[in-house]
């Protein structure tokens, strides 16, 4: 009966959805297990190179920095070229760049070179976001998002598991390899992913104003969830950057923290699916609330740990905060976009992960030498706190049911064309219903 039982629960989980999304989560799932170069880059600077920490830690930032110049390029990519070339595009600079990094020898070539990747490699991720939100029905969105963040801690699990195999035969490898996966994603968009763009009549353009980057800007509400994801995302880093300095202090290995961490995937793996089951249908403002407030008292309660265990404990509070918020975050960023510029809205809404990578091993550095840890771990739970409030203030003003915009942009826009992908090959045989079904930047 519990077998049954979860058969059918991951039925649901994954039914009703057209096929043009698999095949973006499939790309998503490829592109994820190739990642090896973000796992291994400190070490391949610092052992095979003979490079110093400082050196690394200022790749590692070009790196972070040419991420953030790419969200809001991307996101007018997206919506002026279409999802589908800004795709390729990213994908195939991505996969060029990353193979020439592996035969950069002299370090200023080296640093260019990696801000060239963090550009690339950030560029899809407007283009994704929007394409699924395109494809996916809303009622839909937050289970594919959360599928498609499950895809990626999937890929992530797998391929740091495998970087270390990898880097000890050959760190060359490693950045062929990535360039070579990278560059079957960009194949798998060509051949099996069609233009999702909506395709707006003269009377629509002329009926719904242009949406630019100063659009987005005046978006007063949809810039306070910016704000407030900066504010989350900024917590969340400090499991990759303040978590590890913090242990290592405190007198633990690097083994004991990758035995602490490694809890946060295992979680998202066998928890994201059955708790988006969970949360798919309510109501995203105590959803946004509630998961800022786990996340920030989560880390929080990292300042009493005193062994492997309660570290452990710790990251299975936050992990779960993290699962609950991340689909619910992108659904909400969805909701308040225009359907013709879903692209900028997307880009708007990465730039906040992709300033809050830069911020938070500053932010991280500058508490612990100064302060100590605990006060890290105390400026975590009042800035979740803080965000808390922000999204319980914000979200009164949301509707309930999806606002005159989204009303507007999806009922004449979108569906047509959505139904299009769907008979161009994505799915004949699935029927669109309205059946329960399932991005870390």
């Amino acid at each position: 009966m519990p077998f049954t039982a979860m058969r059918r629960a991951v039925t649901e989980s994954v039914s009703g959805l057209p096929r043009a999304f698999w095949w973006l989560w499939t790309s998503t799932l490829v592109n994820r297990l190739g990642a090896f170069v973000a796992t291994f880059m400190a070490l391949y600077l610092t052992l095979e190179r003979g490079y110093s920490a400082s050196y690394a830690g200022l790749v590692a930032a070009l790196h972070g920095l040419g991420g953030v110049v790419s969200s809001l390029g991307a996101g007018v990519m997206t919506d002026r070229l279409g999802r589908r070339p800004t795709l390729l595009i990213a994908q195939a600079s991505t996969a060029l760049s990353v193979a020439l990094l592996g035969f950069m020898q002299h370090p200023i070539a080296i640093a260019g070179v990696a801000f060239l990747v963090g550009m690339a490699s950030n560029a899809s991720r407007p283009a994704v976001q929007a394409m699924m939100a395109d494809i996916v029905r809303p009622e839909d969105r937050v289970r594919a998002f959360s599928l498609n963040y499950w895809a990626i801690n999937l890929g992530f699990a797998v391929s740091s598991a495998g970087a270390g195999f990898i880097a000890s035969y050959s760190y060359l490898a490693g950045f062929l390899i990535e360039a070579v996966m990278t560059m079957v994603c960009a194949i798998v968009v060509f051949v099996k992913l069609p233009e999702s763009r909506p395709v707006r009549t003269a009377l629509e353009k002329a009926a719904e104003p242009a949406v630019g980057l100063g659009t987005v800007l005046r978006d007063g509400r949809f810039m306070g969830v910016v704000g407030l994801s900066f504010l989350v995302a900024l917590i969340f880093q400090q499991g990759s950057v303040g978590l590890p300095v913090a242990m290592g202090e405190a007198g633990f290995t690097p083994a004991d923290y990758g035995l602490a961490i490694a809890v946060n995937g295992v979680m998202i793996v066998a928890l994201q699916i059955p708790v988006t089951r969970f949360i798919e249908h309510r109501d995203p403002r105590r959803l946004l609330v509630v998961s800022s407030l786990v996340a920030g008292y989560g880390f929080g309660l990292t300042a009493f740990a005193g062994s492997v265990g309660v570290f452990a404990l710790t990251v299975c509070v936050w992990t779960l905060a993290e699962i609950v918020n991340a689909p619910t975050q992108t659904g909400l960023v969805v909701r308040l976009s225009p359907t013709h510029g879903r692209g900028r809205y997307q880009g708007m809404y990465t730039l906040s992960w992709s300033v809050a990578a830069l911020v938070a091993p500053l932010m991280s550095g500058f508490i612990i030498d100064r302060f100590g840890a605990e006060w890290l771990w105390g400026a975590c739970a009042v800035i979740g706190t803080g965000a808390a409030l922000g999204y319980w203030g914000l979200m009164r003003r949301l509707p309930e049911e999806d606002g005159p915009q989204e009303r507007v942009a999806e009922a004449p826009v979108a569906e047509a064309p959505v139904e299009a992908v769907v008979l161009s090959g994505a799915d004949p045989a699935a029927p669109r219903t309205d059946s329960v079904a399932a991005p870390r930047p």
